[in-house]
């Protein structure tokens, strides 16, 4: 495939730009966050231990696979990682956040960028990003699995009760749905492949399904990041009171 000329690139030097605002500034939440968060989860990935108290099971390790691991000599979390890993990074709105903010390209909107060419996502390695929807299915099926640890999460032995991690568990299993559900494939699968509603089959139910997932789509961004922050301090909470460094309090 031929490569193009990248117009946003031609006759600009890097970082050249006539914009008059500070658009670097919104680069540097993105570099903290996310690298932060690379880091964070790739220790606790390889740790190996202080993933599950009582009711409670650290989102990055579930499901939990076979946690003896006589036949696997690493953590079992790296035995999952890929799924919800291939999610994000694929992710439409994640690919635009990590391209800009740790390979500026481009570094915003009108500023010039190191490459005077652009092949998009068609070369090794990015053309892997189009595997997207079936990470999606992926991701579908690790939510089956941490609602039912958000809902074991409600059980103290013989009784049922809510503790702190209760709530931090549930809350988010609840935003990593909302971070799901409004994704741009979903949202496509659902109806955006249809040109005519009303001529396709089940017409009025595929309406309703995309209608609702495009509200949600909207607000994309909102749930990666909340997703993001809320899925590594449920582990952080998970680890912190299974290493004894904090008591879960029980509120019923």
């Amino acid at each position: 495939m031929a490569e193009l000329v990248n117009p946003s690139a031609a006759g600009r030097s890097f970082g050249e730009t006539q914009r008059r605002d500070s658009w670097w500034v919104e680069i540097i939440p993105v570099v903290v966050l996310l690298g932060g968060f690379g880091a964070y989860a790739t220790l606790r990935a390889f740790e190996g231990r202080f993933y599950e108290w009582g009711p409670y099971l650290s989102p990055f390790y579930s499901p939990l696979i076979d946690p003896n691991h006589h036949w696997w000599a690493f953590s079992p979390a790296l035995l999952i990682l890929a799924g919800p890993l291939g999610f994000r990074a694929t992710c439409y709105y994640y690919r635009k956040a990590y391209y800009r903010a740790f390979f500026a390209d481009p570094p915003a909107c009108a500023v010039g960028e190191g490459r005077k060419t652009y092949r998009g996502e068609t070369a090794f390695p990015f053309i892997l990003q189009n595997v997207h929807r079936y990470f999606l299915y992926v991701a579908v099926l690790f939510l089956v699995f941490l609602w039912r640890d958000a809902i074991h999460a409600f059980s103290f032995g013989a009784s049922v009760g809510v503790g702190v991690g209760t709530l931090v568990l549930l809350g988010n299993v609840i935003l990593l749905t909302l971070y799901t559900l409004s994704c741009h494939s979903l949202r496509h699968l659902a109806g955006g492949k249809l040109d005519c509603f009303s001529c396709a089959a089940f017409g009025a139910p595929h309406y309703k399904t995309w209608q609702w997932l495009s509200v949600l789509n909207q607000r994309h961004m909102l749930f990666a990041w909340a997703s993001l922050l809320s899925v590594g301090f449920a582990d952080l909470y998970v680890r912190l009171v299974s290493c004894g460094a904090i008591r879960d309090v029980r509120l019923l």
